[in-house]
């Protein structure tokens, strides 16, 4: 079988700790360079940039963009003008309209855009999603509140204009609701803290609804220290279910159902090879819309300044 020869464009954590093991773990795939300015990985071929390792590079089929949302628009155009296949790490860009022209260059080149959402590839998501289709749903409960401090440390991007702010973990929340209701949801009112030497939220109140009114509740805090907490609880006809743990887990009732390993990233993998050998694509904007929708309805507030 051909490995899918893959670059990784932006060396940061999320690039070294979660990207480069499960590449190693996935037989259809092979990490053959890496671009950052800064950061370099030992082993393979480093470059400066996107355009340097095009230009100068060994031959590829694919890049990862590991780079902050706010430039990762150019650089996928980019590659797929190059006729390399594109995975985008979550959020995949910073607005929704940038996406759909990409997608269209794209299916023109027969290449894949793959718009990752890993939390949707956690253990207890697709259980979940199975058990809720066949239940009359009450009310859905989200609680996502993790230390920016110790997942991104010094990266002053994520509160920039276009960063996300608390939303960079939040949206992992909203990609697995999206997933595992039966109906579409929207925004109804939010209210969104913005440290007052920042411009991107830190904390985030949301409410949301679908069709038939069912309530959603969201509380997003990139503050937190102690125990992270990424739990989503939903109110059922048959008692309470629970996904914890970021999706990890999940309860049904007083019973534990799912208490297995995450290996969301070499799932991406091995979705992304099978992808690419069909040169299909894979992108779906509704945890990016909700995102969108709530900067678009939400009331500002000025909380503390912060700091790393």
């Amino acid at each position: 079988m051909t490995k899918l020869r893959l670059a990784i464009v932006g060396f940061g954590k999320i690039a070294t700790t979660r990207h480069v093991p499960a590449i190693a773990a996935t037989s259809g795939v092979e990490l053959v360079a890496v671009a950052d300015p800064k950061v370099k990985s030992p082993g393979v071929p480093n470059f400066a940039s996107l355009d340097a390792l095009l230009r100068d590079g060994p031959e590829i089929d694919a890049v990862t963009l590991c780079t902050p949302p706010q430039v990762r628009t150019v650089q996928a155009r980019l590659a797929l003008e190059a006729r390399k296949h594109v995975m985008l790490e979550k959020p995949p860009g910073a607005t929704v309209s940038e996406i759909a022209p990409l997608l269209a260059v794209a299916q023109a080149a027969r290449k894949t855009l793959f718009a990752t959402w890993h939390s949707r590839f956690a253990p207890a998501v697709e259980p979940a999603r199975e058990l809720l289709a066949k239940r009359s749903i009450k009310s859905v409960t989200i609680i996502w509140k993790e230390d920016v401090r110790v997942w991104h440390p010094g990266q002053d991007w994520i509160f920039a204009a276009g960063g996300f702010g608390v939303f960079d973990p939040g949206i992992n929340a909203l990609s697995i609701l999206t997933r595992i209701l039966p109906r579409p949801v929207f925004v109804t009112g939010a209210e969104l803290g913005f440290p007052s030497n920042h411009e991107a939220p830190i904390v985030v109140e949301m409410d949301m609804a679908d069709a038939t009114g069912l309530p959603i509740r969201a509380e997003f805090d990139f503050r937190h220290s102690g125990p992270q907490t990424w739990d989503i609880r939903v109110e059922t006809d048959r008692g309470p279910l629970v996904l914890s743990g970021g999706g990890a887990k999940m309860s049904d009732g007083d019973e534990g159902v799912v208490d297995a390993m995450k290996e969301e990233y070499p799932a991406l993998y091995r979705r992304f090879v099978d992808l690419a050998a069909k040169g299909e694509c894979d992108v779906d904007l509704a945890p990016l819309q909700i995102v969108a929708d709530a900067f678009l309805l939400g009331r500002r507030r000025d909380v503390e300044a912060f700091g790393f």
